[in-house]
């Protein structure tokens, strides 16, 4: 079953790159359920592995979905709690877009027996390849470094006001990594980002989802980070086939550079 969940590309370095929403698949019989609207699978984190597949360079390990967050959004909690209470999301499940419209044909959205094997077949197996990856790192060098790796439409006003900022570091408000390391980090992607006239935040709209908030454990020698990106900076983000452009997307990855180089970079304090 796993083979269906993800792909995995191991490096011999402490990075190790998730990319949770990057997958397309759809599990038999699910198409048909759908709307016609989200057969677009237009929330998807489109490209995420072209995107970042400067990374190997570093010795990363890449760790991508390959079903759509439609089946399983791999970024939340298996409990379905939401990341961010009393602002719009979307659930574990999802049974609208991200823009409120819905899903599911009327009477197709799964009910709770469904979900629970969801769970089973899809969400624990991506999961269990995560912790897997992050102890075997950590057994090699002492720490693990996760990097969660995510982008979304610049616009969504259901989900945030205006256009979002290019690039989106979330450090669960600085709890998921070492102050060292963040500082860092974010001392990298702000001056990488000036250079190229891209605009970014720390902990805005988007601070972190499951994957960052859960395995982010500095004091035992994990540490975690999110990056959400707009996705015009580096592809055609309104209308399918939702394209890559290669054009756009160098100054981008000239910032991501920046920015892995500063998290491969960070080496844990000797005491």
């Amino acid at each position: 079953m796993s083979d269906a969940v993800y792909d995995l590309v191991r490096g011999d370095g402490p990075l190790v790159i998730s990319m949770p929403h990057c997958g397309t698949g759809l599990f038999p019989g699910l198409a048909e359920r759908l709307t016609d609207e989200a057969l677009t699978l237009r929330d998807t984190d489109w490209h995420m592995p072209r995107l970042y597949g400067f990374a190997r360079g570093r010795g990363a390990t890449l760790l991508s979905a390959r079903l759509s967050r439609y089946v399983i959004d791999l970024n939340r909690s298996s409990s379905g709690e939401s990341l961010y209470p009393g602002q719009a999301t979307t659930g574990l499940c999802p049974d609208i877009l991200f823009d409120g419209t819905p899903l599911y044909r009327d009477g197709r959205a799964p009910d709770a027996a469904e979900v629970a094997q969801r769970v089973e077949s899809y969400w624990r197996p991506y999961h269990d390849a995560l912790a897997a990856e992050l102890a075997r790192v950590k057994a090699r060098h002492g720490f693990a470094l996760l990097y969660d790796a995510h982008s979304i439409r610049s616009h969504v006003p259901r989900l945030f006001d205006g256009r979002l900022p290019d690039l989106n570091l979330g450090t669960a408000r600085g709890t998921s990594a070492d102050p060292g390391l963040i500082k860092g980090v974010v001392a990298a992607m702000e001056r990488a980002a000036a250079a190229e006239g891209l605009s970014c935040v720390t902990d805005g709209r988007f601070v972190g989802g499951h994957i960052t908030r859960w395995y982010g454990r500095p004091a035992d020698g994990v540490q975690a980070l999110q990056m959400e990106l707009a996705q015009d900076r580096y592809m055609d983000e309104e209308a399918p086939p939702f394209a890559y452009r290669p054009d756009r997307a160098e100054r981008l990855q000239r910032v991501l550079a920046a920015v892995l180089d500063a998290v491969v970079g960070w080496r844990p304090a000797q005491g």
